[in-house]
């Protein structure tokens, strides 16, 4: 679903469900399942165009996952009240890019509608890579 309106562009992403992922550690992307490796140190923005999948791990962290592979973790600068109910997000930006601070809204599922819910700011894109588990013998 793709809204234009005078010089914003508003893109809805919807999320996958994932395990909830709450606790004293969501501030370290390190501390929210899955666990991740950080690759090194976050940047400011990342390209919009490039996204291929979003996916909300908690109320607080958010996981781009981009088209080459790459994934970025975004801790929001607090815990956006809705975002662990319907997992899925939605903003408004002028250009290609979603940069810390832009914020970000909860998206809710009310009957068969969906509605932008609280505002909430991004932090940091930091490079990370998924762990895998070693299978067991």
């Amino acid at each position: 679903m793709l809204l234009r309106t005078p010089a914003v562009l508003a893109l809805p992403l919807l999320v996958a469900a994932c395990a909830p992922a709450e606790g004293p550690g969501a501030t370290d992307p390190t501390a929210v399942v899955p666990a991740v490796k950080v690759l090194g140190p976050g940047q400011s923005c990342i390209f919009r165009d490039q996204v291929r999948q979003t996916i909300v791990r908690s109320s607080q962290v958010i996981d781009f996952e981009m088209n080459s592979g790459k994934v970025f973790r975004n801790t929001l600068a607090s815990p956006c009240p809705g975002l662990n109910f319907d997992r899925a997000i939605t903003y408004e930006t002028s250009i290609n890019q979603l940069c810390r601070p832009e914020i970000i809204y909860s998206l809710q599922r009310i009957g068969n509608t969906l509605q932008r819910g609280a505002g909430c700011s991004l932090g940091d894109f930091v490079p990370v890579e998924y762990v895998k588990k070693a299978k067991a013998k």
